[in-house]
């Protein structure tokens, strides 16, 4: 990767979320970051283009929204892997998938704007591949949050995401939430009033649209405003999905801990599936190499001591398919 400059790499550690809804945003954190704000909407362009950041703007909640989302996995033939890696990217509801070192050895994530359209997703999956496609939804969250922090080296390592006031749930969410997210999922508008740009796309005052982001981030069905980084891009190529076998009676004391690691960017409790897969607590572990996540996976285990029954690391071994949540209007 080329050398980020100071302003770019300073944008990037600090505007991860919290990126402002105001009339002229750029213009408030060009002057925070020393910049003109013409410059900072070239740099942004310019991250996005070389893959330095794999999308700027709002990072939705679908299960917030009245969607829902879950972690599916099949096993591919190896034979066969490439169609059948085809036919899953080609449903628009599978958001991401990655190849992963297992006998399961494919795991998308299944998106949709309503309940029902994750079993449906994952019914015309099976029905495409003829293959058994075993469904992992989300139990309890525990931890979901990927910030980075690049050193003047250029040098990446993981960090909490910074604390904010606690979404409220019940907050009702603005009547045309749906065409708000439709317009936004993909990213903000790079021009110097991007919420008017947006505004004027849904034929509503600007007032109306920033009001309703407000609303949605206040309720937390926008997780944050920013920059998202590609990480791969940036350097933390050894990326492990870490999963566990523990006792159900301690997985949320487990969690909440594996949750706290600095290196972990999610962590839930999931369902085990008898025969196949006995393992109930999930936790995404990045680094530099493998190397490195091994390491921090070893460091979990010691962590959890002896009720551990088992563990295992699945390393990405390729991106499939990474677009990020899309949900219908």
């Amino acid at each position: 990767m080329a050398g980020l400059s100071p302003q770019a790499r300073e944008f990037i550690n600090r505007f991860q979320g919290g990126f402002p809804i105001v009339e002229r945003p750029f213009h408030g954190v060009a002057a925070k970051l020393g910049m003109r704000e013409t410059v900072l909407i070239q740099t942004i362009t310019e991250l996005l283009d070389q893959g330095v950041l794999s999308r700027f703007g709002p990072l939705y909640d679908a299960t917030l929204l009245g969607g829902a989302v879950t972690l599916a996995a099949l096993s591919a033939p190896e034979a066969d892997y490439g169609r059948i890696a085809e036919t899953v990217n080609a449903l628009p509801a599978v958001a991401h998938n990655y190849r992963r070192e297992h006998a399961l050895n494919m795991w998308f994530v299944v998106a949709s704007e309503r309940a029902y359209g994750v079993r449906d997703a994952l019914g015309e999956i099976r029905r495409r591949t003829g293959l058994a496609v075993y469904d992992f939804p989300k139990l309890r969250e525990f931890y979901l949050g990927l910030w980075l922090d690049i050193d003047a080296r250029d040098r990446v390592t993981t960090v909490p995401v910074p604390l904010t006031s606690a979404p409220d749930t019940t907050l009702p969410l603005p009547q045309d939430a749906a065409r708000i997210v439709a317009a936004t999922q993909g990213g903000l508008p790079l021009v110097v009033e991007p919420y008017a740009r947006v505004a004027d796309e849904l034929g509503v005052p600007v007032s109306t649209l920033t009001a309703g982001l407000q609303r949605m981030l206040d309720a937390g069905a926008i997780r944050r405003i920013g920059a998202v980084p590609n990480h791969y891009r940036l350097g933390l190529r050894g990326n492990g999905m870490t999963v566990w076998d523990v006792p159900d009676n301690r997985v949320a004391e487990f969690g909440a801990l594996i949750g706290g690691q600095p290196f972990v960017s999610h962590c839930y409790e999931r369902p085990r599936h008898a025969g196949v897969w006995p393992y109930n607590l999930f936790a995404m572990v990045h680094g530099h190499d493998r190397s490195e996540v091994l390491d921090k996976s070893a460091r979990l285990r010691e962590l959890l001591g002896g009720d551990v029954r088992a563990h295992e690391v699945l390393f990405s071994s390729a991106v499939l398919k990474k677009t990020g949540l899309r949900l219908a209007a």
